[in-house]
């Protein structure tokens, strides 16, 4: 999907690795590598003997709901953030959406598919893509944002994202990658003092679940039900369900709180790595604090297509509202992965 601005609203990192791509390494999805872990996929594997029943998600809804310290009326589960966000677009009514980017495309191709006339708050790179609250327009009745936010990986004060609740403003804060943020610092998840406040949630990322499609919503009751009217019957799948219920139990969240430092330590290396070539006019976003990094660089289209010719996939940036050609983005991994990739970096760019 192509808008009026040129950027392909549709196009997202699993492209890299489809086809031609399939035995590059992926540094182009944001998915944690290793996952999901042996005791998720043998949980997910005993679900398997209920397929014969419908899909019952009452227990892993109040599961989500414990998890975050809510009532289940403000829980609704969806088949992945991407669904939350077709929900919203369709069933929710608006006047003058606001997408903040540059961020996560899938939220502005929904409200367009809608039918909805999007605006666009663009946060520069000038400012560290941090956002200014006062960017937004007053008369914006359905303001969208992410945190951490995809691809720049800042990560917005909880209280200036607050700040931007008004009295009849939906609020939606698209929260994917915060379980991947060292304790969670800056959530808005749980919250119930903002008024108008969404929050989204995926377990895709954390747990490798993206082929099994898994996120929730966090809202007021009364927004939680125009959701759901507009879902099918049995959105989420009984496996999915499964997924959920152990995902947000207390040994997962621990297991992700420690995964969250060792990304943190991991991504400290590769920035690290990334410094030398300063001279060569590589630039990194920051301080990123997600589980991937921003990097403008010099014909980076051209250094692109050079690592896939060594083995590496990489995000391209330019299909992001904000960005152009010279941005990439690259998702943490391992040291020993991290190390090889900084070598064929160096290749590429003495090409």
């Amino acid at each position: 999907m192509r808008t009026e601005s040129g950027h392909d609203l549709r196009h997202h990192g699993d492209a890299e690795v489809r086809d031609d791509g399939g035995s590059l390494v992926d540094l182009a999805v944001n998915v944690r590598a290793d996952t999901p872990p042996v005791w998720l996929r043998e949980h997910i594997a005993a679900s398997l003997g209920g397929l014969a029943a419908y899909p019952d998600g009452r227990a892993a809804r109040a599961a989500v709901a414990g998890r975050h310290g809510l009532p289940v009326e403000r829980v609704l589960l969806t088949a992945g953030a991407a669904e939350a966000f077709v929900l919203l677009a369709r069933a929710l009514k608006m006047r003058r959406p606001v997408v903040v980017h540059p961020q996560f495309t899938e939220p502005e191709a929904a409200l367009r598919d809608a039918g909805h006339d999007v605006g666009r708050v663009l946060l520069r790179e000038e400012d560290g893509f941090r956002l200014d609250p006062a960017a937004v327009p007053e008369d914006a009745d359905f303001v969208v944002i992410g945190n951490p936010t995809n691809p720049t990986s800042v990560l917005h004060p909880a209280d200036a994202i607050a700040s931007l609740a008004r009295p009849g403003r939906v609020l939606v804060v698209d929260e994917a990658f915060m379980d991947a943020v060292p304790g969670e610092s800056e959530a808005l998840a749980g919250r119930v003092d903002v008024p108008g406040l969404v929050v989204l949630r995926s377990l895709t990322k954390t747990w490798g679940l993206a082929g099994l499609r898994i996120g929730y919503v966090l809202a007021a009751p009364e927004t939680i039900e125009d959701l759901e009217r507009a879902q099918p019957l049995w959105p989420v799948s009984t496996p999915a369900l499964a997924a959920a219920e152990a995902c947000v139990g207390p040994r997962a969240v621990a297991e992700a709180a420690h995964a969250a430092h060792r990304i943190a330590a991991d991504r400290a290396h590769l920035l690290a790595g990334l410094a030398r070539f300063t001279p060569a006019g590589l630039r990194v976003a920051g301080p990123a604090q997600g589980p991937f990094v921003l990097l403008r660089l010099p014909e980076a289209s051209a250094v692109r297509r050079r690592l896939r010719d060594l083995g590496y996939a990489v995000r391209r940036g330019d299909t992001f509202p904000g960005l152009d050609e010279e941005w990439l983005r690259l998702a943490v991994r391992d040291r020993r992965t991290t190390n090889k990739f900084l070598a064929a970096l160096e290749r590429a760019l003495r090409h």
